[in-house]
C-alpha cells in the first residue's frame, strides 16, 4: 500500500461514501455543467483535505452524517478556490492536466467557481450546519486577504519573513485549519478539542505551504505546475526571501532584477536556483518546515492513542516528504 493508502486506513469507508455522497450534491441540471463537474471528479486529486476532516473527526469522537457536509463543503470551496486561482494566475495546468479556464476559457472558468461556492453555502444552511459554514467561510475570506496580500508584495518585490509567514497562514493553512476544526465540530467534540484540532491543521498547512514553496524550485517539476511558477509571478517565497537576506548586495540586486525583467528561462531559473542554495535557502526552510510539523504532531499529544490519532501524524509526515 502506498503511505497515502495506510493514512486513510482507519475513514477507508467513509471515504467511499463520501464519494458517493459528494457525487450527488455536485450534480445539476444544467447538461454543460455536469460534463464540467465530472471532468474536475475524474481529476480529483489526492483529497487530503476530506481526509483530514474524517481523520479529526474520528480521533475526537463518532462521525456523523455533519462530518460529510464538512468534507463537502470543503471540497467544493476548495476547488472553486483553485479554479479561480487558475484564473486569476493565467495557469493553464492543474494536476498535470489542462485546466478548467484552458478547456472552456476563463469566463466559464469564475461561473464554475461560483457555482461550487454556491452549492456549497446551500448545502450548508440546508441543513442547518452554521458552525461548520462559520468555519469554512472565515477560511475562505482569510484565503482571499491572503491572496491579495501577496499580490500586493509581488509588486514591490520585497517581502520580510513575518510577511511571508502572515500570507501562508492566510492563503493556505487557515483552510487546512479549517479542514480539522470542522471534521471535530462536526462530532460534537468540546471547544478545548475543537481548538487543540485548529491548532494543529494551521501549523499543518504552514508546513505544507513551504514544503509548495520548496517544490516549486525543482528543476524539473512533478507538482501540479510547472517549476519555477512562483518566479514568473514574482512571487518571493521563503527560500528567496531567505537568500536574499544573507547574500551580498551586488548578487541580491542581480538575481531581483532577473526576476523583475521576467527572466524565466532555464539559465535564468537556475542561476537564481544556485543562488538560494549557495546562501542557504534551502537548508532554512527545510528547518522551518519540519519546525512547523513537529509543532503540529506534539498538538496530537493530547489525544489518546488510536488509529486514527496515528494516520494524522502520519499525514503530517507525509505533508512534508511528499514529491508532488
Amino acid at each position: 500500500m502506498s503511505p497515502l493508502d495506510i493514512i486513510k486506513e482507519p475513514i477507508k469507508d467513509e471515504l467511499k461514501e463520501f464519494e458517493r455522497s459528494f457525487h450527488k450534491v455536485m450534480k445539476s441540471n444544467i447538461p454543460l455543467l455536469n460534463i464540467v463537474i465530472n471532468f474536475i471528479i475524474r481529476r480529483k486529486g489526492k483529497q487530503m483535505r476530506p481526509i483530514l476532516v474524517f481523520l479529526s473527526a474520528k480521533v475526537s469522537g463518532d462521525i456523523r452524517p455533519s462530518t460529510y457536509i464538512a468534507a463537502s463543503l470543503i471540497e467544493m470551496l476548495h476547488t472553486a478556490t483553485l479554479i479561480h486561482d487558475d484564473v486569476v494566475d493565467e495557469s493553464y495546468e492543474r494536476r498535470n492536466y489542462l485546466s478548467i479556464n484552458a478547456l472552456w476559457k476563463s469566463k466559464m472558468a469564475v461561473l464554475i467557481g461560483d457555482y461550487l461556492l454556491a452549492q456549497g453555502l446551500l448545502l450548508s444552511l440546508n441543513q442547518k450546519e452554521y458552525d461548520i459554514l462559520r468555519i469554512v467561510s472565515d477560511a475562505v475570506k482569510e484565503v482571499s486577504e491572503g491572496e491579495l496580500v501577496q499580490i500586493q508584495q509581488s509588486r514591490k518585490l520585497t517581502i520580510t519573513e513575518d510577511k511571508y509567514f502572515e500570507i501562508i497562514r492566510k492563503k493556505t493553512a487557515t483552510l487546512i485549519s479549517a479542514c480539522a476544526e470542522s471534521g471535530a465540530k462536526s462530532v460534537l467534540a468540546s471547544d478545548t478539542v475543537v481548538k487543540q484540532l485548529a491548532q494543529f491543521g494551521e501549523k499543518l498547512g504552514i508546513a505544507f505551504q513551504i514544503k509548495d514553496d520548496l517544490l516549486d524550485y525543482q528543476l524539473s517539476s512533478v507538482a501540479g505546475k510547472p517549476s519555477g511558477n512562483d518566479i514568473k509571478e514574482k512571487k518571493i517565497t521563503l527560500p528567496l526571501i531567505h537568500a536574499l537576506q544573507n547574500s551580498e548586495i551586488k548578487d541580491r540586486k542581480r538575481i531581483l532584477s532577473l526576476i523583475n525583467k521576467g527572466k524565466s528561462n532555464s539559465a535564468a531559473f537556475k542561476s537564481i536556483v544556485d543562488f538560494i542554495k549557495t546562501n542557504g535557502g534551502f537548508d532554512y526552510s527545510i528547518q522551518k518546515m519540519h519546525e512547523y510539523r513537529d509543532q503540529a504532531i506534539q498538538i496530537l499529544d493530547n489525544f489518546p492513542e488510536s488509529d486514527a490519532k496515528n494516520s494524522l501524524k502520519e499525514f503530517a509526515l507525509f505533508t512534508t516528504n511528499r514529491k508532488q
